[in-house]
């Protein structure tokens, strides 16, 4: 039997590791993590999943859903309201992009450096 693994953080490359750790941070309510400097930031959940943000010189954005440059991670977000929390991510500075694979179901974002996440309800 493999050994059990448990995830333990998910890291973002990006060029501004605190910002977008303030635009995570105010989307989710997560605490910033202790260890946070200016070329790592990340947040921390209270069960010790932690999502990282790290400074990638030349960083290129993703260009989601081309594959121009490769969307790199997505990341899924359970909400209780799908409109509430489109309406506080846009105001965050997040974007929507006009392609809505989703339906009703799901709805995709992109944070302010550019990655690709999706809000589903609970």
């Amino acid at each position: 039997m493999p050994p059990r693994m448990k995830p333990t953080a998910i890291t973002l490359d990006c060029a501004d590791p605190e910002a977008l750790a303030a635009f995570y941070r105010q989307a989710t309510g997560l605490e910033l993590h202790p260890r946070s400097n200016g070329d790592f930031a990340g947040l921390i959940r209270e069960n010790g999943l932690s999502i990282g943000f790290q400074r990638v010189d030349d960083y290129q954005a993703p260009r989601w859903p081309g594959q121009k440059v490769p969307q790199q991670v997505h990341l899924d977000f359970e909400v209780d309201d799908l409109d509430e929390a489109e309406a506080l991510l846009l105001e965050l500075g997040a974007t929507k992009p006009e392609h809505q694979p989703g339906g009703d179901g799901w709805r995709v974002f992109t944070d302010p450096a550019g990655h690709p996440f999706c809000l589903t309800r609970s």
